[in-house]
């Protein structure tokens, strides 16, 4: 009643076309949910329809013409497997009519509608007359019980242990079952000795006073002799039971959980108006009135069935696509997939895996309905008023529980067959995209994670490179260098924050088709190169401003980038090509200024695709100045990508004259050992070298000596004297000339060492120093970075953070 209730809401929220539950569910939960979900129910409703043949079969062979069985057990034990064969046959007999009247047209079948609806009535009419009847006239249907124990009517004729024959008295067919022969001296069963045969009647009838007896549960495991209660039986002296008598037994475990499993088919009825909705002439008025007074019905017939038959019966009776139109494939693949379930045969073992199927329908039905109500989006306007998202929430965690009630193992087989429907569709993409609740819960959800990032800033341990990736496209609006794209996706790994930008110039009025080729452009290589994120192209008066606006205006609110990776301006050193190093140096110093991470790679031509593989090879760090441990951080980042797994790391530092170069290394293997980094450390002697050359400037240096001095345990003596050095190495009365001498000659000898070390290097990453506070050295700067980075393959520099 619950998913009726969510159903109406649901249908009523606008025009409900063919498709059903189908259509109600994708409508509301998206496309992905709407697939899974309505294959579950297709193959529950298939399933129901052999659990439907079986339960046919049953009844006329058990009931009403038990002759026409082909299997024949030959003892009581026997047939158990023998119905099963005949139910298999009968089954898939029976289904073969249904499948070729279908394949004729449905439309015929819907002709023969009311004549199914009227056969359902009779039959449902006629219990309640068999009912009545009994109450006054009770049916002939003896049981034989031989002390309390039910007797199987297989292998003899008449319920009593001797029969005259002429003047002699001799043992029936029953006395031979239990006897070694005939005669009234032979060797018999202890139990059918001892004990009575009696014979009463199976249904008493409603006047009899049974519902007393039976309205208790009674569960039994398999195997288990069925024994009416209130008869009296003389035990034998060891227990035993011979297992090879025509004893009646029960055939499987019962239980709770399980007769809830198997009743719960019969309840799956309550989506047929929902799935003929195209038939219907006004589905939003005829669904929700037509299902809630079927539940209604329905539930009053199964309720006072079960109720009058155990008034009436006693209890050990039940241990007993074409040119016409039509999918022609699509029929036979349902008639192929019921098949499966006429061969299962069994009724106990088919009812739970439909009710899996019909049970996760129903709960997705629920969920629709409380997710739409809970977002109170505007589109949310359903006619019917009686629901409540509490009532809908409730029906979806009674689904969900009972299907681990019922099954486990099925619920959760069922659960991924959803899964992997909802996972293909979603791979394969959707080709219709409408405003589903998920995609308002994703809305909802994500303006709910920004606020609670502005809350305050994020802690250290929580911070990770959220890439800004600045591309050139050139005048087809084709990226330049998507080498720098397949760099991201490999450091990135397919995870966290990425936003691909790039710069036109013009006006936006004048440029905006241009615009949107390079977006389109952008995100087919994002997509071929398995970036996720999101692309950004903006159009300004110069590049200059509009590189500048990108970093400033990137992100929203806590979800912005924290970490720009650009190419290196190859050609800088043409004169016409002038402006190009000017912009980045610009670009250096707005992200120290916004307290942003860079990366430059360098060579970015000859950076591997995301197709290549290292077989082996070194990924190279060169710690000249402490910078928080993003060194350290970006090697192992990409050593989780396919390209870089099989790379190790090294780690290269520089040892001044005063330095004690053993006591480094172990430091600094201690240092990588705390931070769970396997890597190779070397420390590289370079006496005549000043690392405060490296920089220029001067304080920051300072600061990060001190850091990483105090980082590797030196005592205050030791880090004063390392701080009075840099002092003594950079007198303030030094010209600008010699400064910038002294720094070229310690980029030589720098690269030297790298060169030497790292020549062969897969990757080789290097601290960046950031540009001289005045502009007219800006060229001088370009100059020392070009010279520290030569004779490399592929070089990454990297400028962390303040802070980091």
């Amino acid at each position: 009643m619950l998913t009726a209730i969510s159903m109406s809401a649901i249908a009523t929220n606008g025009v409900v076309p063919a498709g059903g539950s189908y259509y109600m569910i994708s409508r509301s939960l998206g496309p992905e949910f709407g697939g899974a979900v309505g294959l579950c129910f297709y193959l529950g409703t298939t399933f129901a329809g052999a659990m439907y043949i079986l339960g046919t079969i049953e009844i006329l062979l058990a009931y009403l013409f038990p002759p026409m069985a082909i299997f024949k057990a030959e003892d009581a034990s026997g047939e158990a497997a023998a119905m099963l064969n005949n139910m298999r046959v009968y089954g898939t007999c029976v289904l073969s009519c249904m499948a070729t009247v279908v394949f004729v047209g449905v439309k015929y079948v819907n002709k023969f509608a009311l004549v199914f609806l009227g056969c359902v009535i009779l039959s449902i009419l006629a219990i309640y007359a068999g009912v009545i009847k009994s109450a006054f006239d009770p049916p002939t249907f003896p049981i034989c019980l031989l002390g309390n124990r039910t007797l199987s009517r297989h292998g003899f004729d008449v319920c009593t242990k001797v029969v005259q024959v002429g003047n002699e008295t001799i043992g029936s067919q029953l006395w031979e079952l239990f006897c070694s022969s005939r005669f009234l001296n032979a060797t018999c069963d202890e139990y059918f000795e001892m004990n009575n045969v009696t014979e009463v009647q199976g249904i008493p009838g409603a006047a009899s006073g049974l519902i007393q007896e039976n309205l208790w549960s009674s569960y039994m495991p398999k195997g288990v002799i069925i024994e009416k209660t209130g008869m009296t039986s003389v035990p034998t002296s060891d227990g035993a039971v011979d297992m090879d008598q025509p004893y009646v037994f029960s055939d499987m475990t019962s239980y709770f959980t399980l007769l809830v499993g198997i009743y719960f088919p019969s309840v799956t009825g309550i989506m047929a108006g929902s799935n003929r909705s195209g038939d219907l002439r006004d589905a939003q008025k005829s669904i929700p009135i037509g299902t809630i007074m079927a539940i209604a019905t329905t539930s009053a017939v199964y309720i006072s069935s079960v109720i009058l038959f155990g008034a009436c019966i006693e209890g050990v009776v039940f241990g007993h696509g074409k040119a016409n139109g039509e999918p022609t494939w699509a029929l036979l693949l349902t008639a192929c997939i019921c098949e499966i379930g006429i061969l299962i045969a069994s009724l106990d073992e088919v009812a739970p895996i439909l009710s899996m199927f019909f049970l996760m329908c129903y709960m997705f039905v629920n969920l629709a309905c409380a997710v739409q109500t809970l977002l109170r989006t505007p589109n949310w306007r359903p006619r019917f008023r009686y629901y409540h998202w509490t009532l809908s929430f409730l029906g979806m965690s009674l689904c969900l529980a009972l299907m681990f009630i019922c099954s486990w193992y099925y619920a959760i087989v069922a659960m991924v067959i959803a899964g992997l429907i909802y996972k293909y569709i979603e791979y394969r993409g959707a080709e219709k995209e409408w405003g589903d609740g998920i995609r308002g819960l994703s809305l909802s959800a994500a303006r709910y994670a920004l606020l609670r990032l502005e809350e305050g800033q994020p802690h250290t341990k929580n911070w990770r490179p959220q890439l800004l990736v600045l591309v050139r496209v050139d005048q087809d609006q084709n990226v330049v260098h998507p080498q720098l794209l397949s760099f991201t996706s490999q450091l990135k790994a397919g995870k966290g924050l990425t936003i691909v930008g790039s710069v036109l110039e013009g006006t936006f009025l004048d440029n905006h088709p241009q615009v949107q080729r390079a977006e389109e452009s952008i995100r087919r290589l994002m997509e071929a190169e398995k970036v996720k994120g999101f692309c950004q192209v903006v159009t300004s008066s110069n590049v200059r401003d509009g590189v500048s606006h990108l970093i400033q205006s990137s992100g929203l609110g806590g979800l912005q980038h924290n970490t720009l990776l650009v190419g290196w301006p190859r050609n800088w050193r043409s004169k016409e090509d002038h402006q190009t190093w000017r912009n980045f140096i610009e670009l250096v110093r707005e992200t120290t200024a916004g307290h942003m991470a860079l990366l430059v790679a360098k060579n970015v031509a000859m950076f591997p695709a995301n197709t290549e593989r290292f077989s082996e090879g070194h990924i190279d760090v060169w710690w000249i100045v402490h910078d928080g441990g993003m060194l350290m951080l970006l090697p192992f980042l990409l050593r989780q990508h396919k390209v870089w797994r099989k790379c190790k790391m090294r780690l290269f530092t520089v040892a001044q004259m005063d330095d004690n170069s053993i006591q480094m290394k172990k430091d600094l293997t201690t240092f990588l050992y705390h931070l769970r980094i396997t890597a190779e450390v070397e420390v590289v002697e370079m006496h005549e070298s000043d690392i405060s050359a490296y920089t220029y400037e001067k304080t920051l240096v300072m600061e990060q000596r001190s850091q990483i001095l105090k980082q590797m345990h030196l005592t205050k003596t030791e880090r004063e004297r390392e701080v009075q050095l840099i002092h003594d190495k950079n007198p303030t009365s030094s010209s600008q000339n010699q400064s910038n001498v002294r720094r070229m000659h310690t980029a030589i000898r720098l690269n030297e060492a790298i060169v030497k070390k790292s020549q062969d290097a897969k990757l080789v990453l290097l601290n960046m120093p950031g540009p001289p506070r005045n502009r007219k050295g800006d060229e001088n700067y370009m100059e020392f970075l070009e010279v520290l980075t030569e004779h490399l393959d592929r070089v990454l520099l990297v400028r962390a953070a303040a802070g980091r």
